[in-house]
């Protein structure tokens, strides 16, 4: 017989992230915090458990061989495609227990997209010729969601008003709450902003109004910050990575 309280019963998940340095914190991997951002915000309980990479347990090894974090397990069953999964969790964890974390308005999904690949040509690069053309082509991807941010989505602009809306206020990609894209581009901008400040002297420029707003409501929010590894976390991934540009 089904108990019938069990209609009500969270799902039984486990989050697998990756440690950070002393083998138990949280480690840098935007897609681990993608998807812890993702169920915090979904009000489910869930158990996170961090995987230090340089010991990887046994018994974990044999639920997902040869996968490295993050992957998860729902209801005993393992799931490590991390689109796959989010998929999974918007269907799974619906309304009207669950809330909706799609975003209504496509562009909100590709905000941004491109800001991560143009940071990792420029961090990567070691010739200091090759620097300021890379660090343009950054700041132009960051320009463009800026532009993005400040400009009014179809619902704040208010169709029997004479005044036109000229700027957006919103918190958010997608409006006043956070949802799967700002879980997407969030962990990947505030890795950009440690890194390129640490190892290229680089601040994103303060005229980008709306980036930093939008940076500023993040840090603002537990969903981001208590999924968020510490700084120095970032920096030691990227020690080797951040080539010293050649004197």
């Amino acid at each position: 017989m089904t108990d019938p309280n069990d209609e009500d019963k969270d799902p039984d998940i486990e989050l697998f992230v990756k440690a950070g340095s002393d083998g138990e914190s949280i480690g840098n991997c935007p897609f681990s915090q993608r998807l812890f951002m993702i169920l915090w915000l979904k009000g489910v309980v869930f158990n996170v458990t961090t995987v230090d990479l340089k010991r990887k347990p046994a018994d974990l090894h044999n639920l997902a061989p040869g996968t490295h974090p993050p992957f998860l397990t729902f209801n005993g069953e393992v799931r490590t495609d991390v689109n796959k999964i989010e998929e999974f969790l918007e269907e799974m964890l619906a309304p009207p227990k669950y809330p909706k974390l799609a975003a209504k308005n496509r562009e909100s999904n590709t905000a941004g997209n491109n800001i991560f690949a143009k940071f990792s040509a420029y961090i990567k690069n070691t010739q200091p010729e090759a620097n300021a053309s890379l660090e343009k082509g950054l700041v132009k991807a960051l320009k463009k969601l800026d532009d993005f941010l400040n400009t009014p989505l179809p619902d704040e602009i208010d169709a029997d008003s004479m005044e036109e809306e000229k700027y957006s206020s919103r918190k958010y990609l997608d409006g006043n709450e956070l949802t799967l894209s700002d879980c997407n581009l969030l962990p990947k901008l505030h890795v950009v902003k440690v890194v390129s400040k640490k190892y290229r002297k680089f601040d994103i420029p303060s005229e980008l109004t709306g980036v930093w707003r939008y940076l500023q409501n993040a840090y603002g929010r537990d969903e981001f910050t208590n999924t968020c590894p510490a700084d120095k976390e970032i920096e030691l991934v990227y020690q080797d990575v951040a080539k010293r540009l050649a004197k």
